[in-house]
């Protein structure tokens, strides 16, 4: 039968990379139970890096499964005991009332322009969109980004690379995935491993990929958000100020229902919608070239209508798309020529017009 005892003996091999002591005399292991052949704990993380994180996450889950009996382990990531509250909140004037800090404009200074993609429910192409909008801004300025998805990192597949980001001066040094940075929890767990994280750790990850990254100067950092109205949107528009949102849909209304919710989310932390993408907008056959419209019709423009933004574009449902973001090349790079990537190319030119005219400032370059 296994014990706490066994557990916590194995997890003393498990160190912290910076401070070379292990999880258990660091106060890290938390909230043991073991039933069946099924252990689990809480590592409740301090001030580690998102990287250290992650390897220890990963160190500790491996190191579980070879005890003895174990058949199953699930790490969860948590938060130490939180600081005092005056160290955690900012307070009115005269010491009257607090709250959370205000997004701090100098959190990323070298980054021109910040913009979060983003979906109210998942399957709708939401990192697709992403990942080809961020290529196609790249034809104009340089471009970051960052995989905010944890529950589904898929941007180090759809930008072909696996390579672990490298440190410097106790600062990360983010991938270059053609000729853009990038940085994305997929790079730092097994891709076989889920990542199971509660609130605070969101927030810690969302702030410390920007505070511990060298992203350097950049005309854009798009961020590819999790599906929904959870924890990570709610760090990002509280961590820094948002330039706006590109909200992800399907023409169908069950699509439509969902993305309502996150326009109301992002409408109520006060991050500008920049507008819709209706992705997935039609099929046009190879052979035939008739159009087909699986998903239905008009749904973005409804909803761009009812909102009062614009619908950004129509992205069309094509298999090159599938297959260039499974080869690691997306579409916009592989076939620029394409209906997808004039598609993409056109859309990268409405954020840039919306983001210009949300900035106030003198018209961007187009893109070619």
């Amino acid at each position: 039968m296994v014990t706490e005892a066994q557990i916590l003996e194995v997890l003393r091999t498990v160190k912290d990379p910076e401070s070379q002591r292990d999880v258990v005399s660091l106060g890290l292991v938390r909230e043991i139970t073991i039933a069946d052949g099924q252990v689990a704990f809480t590592l409740a993380f301090t001030t580690q890096p998102p990287a250290a994180k992650a390897a220890l996450h990963s160190a500790a889950s491996r190191a579980v499964s070879q005890v003895a009996g174990v058949a199953r382990v699930n790490v969860k990531m948590g938060s130490a005991p939180a600081a005092p509250a005056a160290a955690q909140h900012r307070h009115a004037p005269g010491g009257q009332g607090q709250g959370a800090p205000a997004p701090d404009a100098n959190f990323i200074p070298d980054v021109r322009f910040t913009v979060a993609v983003s979906s109210g429910k998942g399957g709708v192409g939401k990192s697709t969109v992403a990942v080809n909008l961020a290529a196609a801004l790249r034809g104009l300025g340089s471009v970051g980004i960052i995989d905010v998805d944890v529950y589904g990192p898929d941007v180090p597949l759809m930008l072909g690379t696996k390579s672990k980001p490298a440190m410097f001066e106790n600062r990360i040094i983010p991938v270059d995935a053609h000729g853009m940075k990038m940085m994305s929890v997929g790079l730092l767990v097994n891709e076989r491993e889920a990542v199971v994280w509660r609130g605070p750790m969101i927030h810690s990850f969302v702030q410390q990929v920007l505070r511990d990254v060298m992203w350097g100067a950049l005309d854009f950092l798009v961020f590819d958000m999790p599906p929904g109205t959870g924890d990570a949107q709610l760090s990002l528009s509280q961590t820094i100020p948002l330039s706006g949102v590109v909200i992800v849909t399907t023409p169908q209304d069950v699509a439509l229902l969902d993305v309502r919710k996150a326009i109301g989310m992002f409408q109520r932390v006060n991050v500008p919608v920049l507008g819709i993408v209706e992705n997935m907008s039609h099929f046009e056959c190879p052979h035939c070239h008739q159009r087909t419209a699986i998903f239905g019709e008009t749904g973005g423009e409804r909803l761009a209508g009812e909102y009062n933004v614009p619908l950004l574009g129509k992205i069309p449902l094509e298999p090159a798309t599938r297959l260039a973001g499974d080869q690691g090349t997306p579409i916009t790079i592989q076939q620029p020529d394409s209906s997808q990537g004039r598609a993409f190319r056109a859309l990268a030119q409405a954020v840039v017009a919306r983001l210009d005219e949300a900035a106030g400032s003198r018209p961007l370059p187009k893109i070619g």
